[in-house]
């Protein structure tokens, strides 16, 4: 069964005075996908499939109208061929059909529909459809012509004043950084497909950097010891997730590595199970000695970690935090971030302990070692800062 709908923001990513896209659902037996129309608007202007209360709704619920004919047009073909009906196939089947003129926004609705194309990781699509959805907030970078050195430089200082204004506690330089990481292969992807003559980066170079380590987040050893001690209900998601971050910490793997764990790859050298693993991400060798803690996770899955989807690992790690009395935000990488420092502190060396992340050069690890030095320096002026006792 095959039912299709005009949807909004079926996500809820929008807050209260941000845009939000308006969608295509289409539902195949029981199992939906989601196709942006190119219109964005607020929630307030969008009731029961139609937007409402703006100048321009007539035109809009016009173009939202012509490309929802077309993608049910094209179902109804699919359907009397007989052929298999792929969403992917299908979303830029409508977009070839609607070009630019029927766009509000055709760099955007571009980046979309080769976020299908790209064969993108999970992880990296979420970066991609942050960027979609920056770029429709700042609303100057709609057509190809937008894009220029200018352009690109006004975006960057809009996403910062963005971060100062509003003090986003997720808008980090990081984050700046990757949204222009993500644009720039867009574009490269662009002038590759002769929608732009060049990619304004090159001219760029060096301008846009990924800024402080701010977003290196690491548990004390209190800490960590502290979410070790829990110990949920066997099975359920909250006891998953604890057994998942705790193998984090104690091997430094990354998220989808564990995902992608295979213990058969392991060899017990003396009385350690040790391997030499590729990243996923990467592709970069790292060097995993799986402690007794770990090898008591794996004992209890029977030697293969479980799968879990990100988002409902980070859900539960939020639970994991407050049950275990740990007063900051936690997610899948912090375990990593303390599993790097918890290793430079007890006097690893910086070569080892890259190689055991699967970094690319020791320059990559190093800002665990500057993270560490600041927080030492932190602790030593707070024991300055006391007031001293003087014998009378």
């Amino acid at each position: 069964m095959i039912t299709t709908k005009i949807v909004y923001d079926h996500r809820g990513r929008s807050k209260k005075n941000e845009v939000g896209a308006v969608e295509f659902r289409v539902t195949i037996d029981r199992q939906s996908y989601y196709i942006n129309s190119g219109v964005s608007v607020l929630r307030k202007n969008f009731s029961y499939g139609q937007i409402i209360n703006q100048s321009d709704s007539d035109e809009l619920n016009e173009r939202i109208q012509i490309l929802f004919g077309k993608l049910q047009s094209e179902i109804n073909r699919l359907i009397a061929n007989g052929d298999f009906i792929d969403i992917n196939k299908l979303r830029a089947k409508i977009w070839t059909l609607s070009e630019e003129k029927t766009s509000t926004n055709a760099v955007v609705d571009w980046i979309e529909e080769q976020e299908s194309l790209m064969n993108l990781r999970e992880g990296t699509v979420k970066h991609y459809r942050t960027l979609r959805r920056r770029l429709l907030e700042y609303g100057k970078i709609n057509q190809w012509s937008d894009i220029d050195v200018e352009g690109l430089c006004n975006f960057d200082s809009w996403l910062h004043r963005l971060k100062s204004d509003y003090n986003e506690r997720l808008l980090s330089d990081s984050a700046i950084y990757t949204y222009h990481k993500c644009l720039k292969a867009v574009i490269n992807r662009a002038v590759l497909f002769g929608k732009l003559t060049n990619n304004p980066y090159w001219q760029l170079r060096g301008k846009f950097k990924r800024g402080d380590n701010e977003s290196v987040q690491f548990l004390s050893d209190e800490e960590m010891k502290r979410i070790e001690a829990i110990h949920p209900y066997p099975g359920t998601p909250l006891a998953i997730a604890r057994d998942l971050f705790v193998f984090q910490m104690h091997t430094g793997l990354s998220y989808v590595d564990t995902q992608n764990f295979d213990f058969s790859n392991y060899k017990k050298i003396g009385e350690k199970y040790v391997t030499l693993g590729q990243r996923v991400k990467t592709g970069i060798q790292y060097i995993v000695c799986l402690s007794d803690e770990c090898v008591r996770i794996l004992r209890q899955y029977n030697y293969a970690l479980p799968i879990i989807n990100n988002s409902d690992y980070n859900k539960q790690l939020k639970n994991l935090a407050v049950v275990a009395g740990v007063n900051r935000r936690l997610h899948s990488h912090v375990a990593r971030h303390s599993f790097a420092t918890r290793m430079l502190a007890s006097g690893a060396k910086i070569e080892n302990v890259s190689k055991m992340l699967g970094h690319a050069s020791v320059s990559q690890t190093q800002r665990y070692a500057k993270v560490l030095a600041e927080s030492v320096i932190a602790d030593f002026e707070k024991i300055e800062s006391k007031p001293k006792d003087h014998c009378q």
